[in-house]
């Protein structure tokens, strides 16, 4: 019998998507996967997080406080990049040197003050125009995809959505007709982050958006992309983005919103129109004014077909509490304000929302088999796509992309 192959990750990161992309980690089949060695900066988060990995697995993960530290390590095969948006160019960066594949989750590349000396305040941060934001953002991106290339390792873009079973499933029907996308409407949603990290263009990089509409953006890019190559054999892109952000809360009483409400100074929601190069068009929320959980769907209006791909939530089970704590301390699903009344429990989030079959495809990638549908040159257009819409939202026009390259 064959031995199976072997990834060993390194992880940077022990907040929510961490602690996420280890129990997928943890799934993969037909790849032995190693969760090798964790890096945070909170020791006691840290040192918390390796605890619930429940066993003599959790006994053999290294720990460090310092993320450079992991990606120096000889044993290690692969960097998955779980920080916050200001950290993403220097991990990246440092897995290349290190002649080690990287995955860096979503967005690849954001503005948060690169260029501003180290004084630089959280306003000035916020306000930067702009023009400038888009430059420089799109610099760190090439800038990370030129490190991987150099080195000769994969750079590999960790959006979900692009794995999630309903969004593979309706592109797999798709490619077996004849029909065109024309039209894409794309949302995900929820009450708001309470990280302070979040709410700061400094450490975020942007605001709803950004955060959440990335993940819609990115699912759009993938599909035109490849219909563009099944149909004549070149991508589909986008060539222009009309955009509005807005901080509707400004409307809200400050003692009647269930929103995560606090000072910020990123947008809480955004509207994105995509046309791409054929002529069609991909409408993007993203949006922290939704209560009752975390809304992500996407839906795909063809020529001949009519698809609505809904990752959460989606009724495969429905469940009613007459109190908050009906069910003890089970989580239900993502961003769910407590457990009263008719929620819908997700059976698997992590398989339903694409994360599992992320880590499927990059640990059987990283073991020779098909290069990542989700790649740099994907990170890279996203980013393109969101600085055309947030300068297009400041100036008030439809804005090309021709103008950022």
């Amino acid at each position: 019998m064959a031995e199976r192959s072997r990834v060993r990750v390194g992880l940077l990161g022990a907040g929510f998507l961490a602690q996420t992309r280890a129990r997928c980690w943890r799934r993969v089949h037909g790849v032995d996967v190693q969760m090798t060695a964790v890096a945070a900066r909170d020791s006691d988060r840290l040192h918390a997080f390796v605890k619930t990995l429940s066993g003599s697995a959790g006994d053999a993960i290294e720990v460090a406080t310092e993320w450079r530290k992991v990606v120096e390590r000889q044993d290690i095969d692969l960097i998955d990049v779980c920080l916050p948006n200001h950290l993403h160019r220097a991990a990246v960066e440092a897995a290349a040197g290190a002649g080690k594949p990287v995955l860096c989750t979503k967005p690849l590349a954001a503005y948060v003050g690169q260029d501003l000396e180290d004084g630089a305040s959280d306003s000035d941060v916020a306000t930067r125009d702009a023009a400038t934001k888009a430059k420089v953002a799109l610099a760190d991106a090439r800038a990370m995809l030129a490190a991987c290339d150099q080195a000769g390792v994969p750079l590999m873009y960790g959006e979900n959505w692009v794995f999630a079973p309903s969004i593979v499933r309706a592109a797999g029907l798709l490619a077996r007709g004849r029909g065109v996308l024309l039209e894409m409407r794309g949302e995900e949603a929820h009450s708001g982050s309470h990280a302070g990290y979040a709410r700061t263009w400094r450490h975020a990089g942007g605001g709803a958006l950004l955060r959440l509409g990335s993940h819609p953006i990115g699912a759009m890019l993938h599909l035109k992309r490849l219909e563009g190559l099944r149909r004549g054999g070149t991508p589909v892109g986008v060539e222009a983005v009309t955009a509005e952000l807005g901080d509707p809360l400004v409307a809200a009483p400050d003692d009647a919103t269930a929103l995560a409400a606090g000072a910020r100074d990123t947008e809480p929601w955004g509207c994105a129109v995509l046309q791409f190069t054929d002529g069609t068009r991909g409408t993007v929320f993203g949006s922290d004014l939704a209560l009752g959980g975390m809304t992500s769907q996407l839906e795909l209006r063809a020529s001949d077909a009519r698809l609505l791909c809904r990752l959460s939530p989606h009724d495969d089970l429905s469940a009613f509490a007459a109190a908050g704590d009906s069910f003890g301390d089970s989580y239900l699903m993502e961003k769910l304000d407590g457990q009263a009344g008719w929620s819908t429990p997700l059976p698997d989030e992590d398989v339903s929302s694409g994360q599992q079959g992320l880590c499927q495809a990059v640990a059987e990638a990283l073991s020779g088999g098909a290069a990542l549908s989700s790649d740099g040159t994907l990170g890279l257009a996203v980013t393109e796509v969101l600085s055309a819409a947030y300068l297009s939202a400041e100036q008030g026009r439809r804005v090309g992309l021709d103008e950022l390259r």
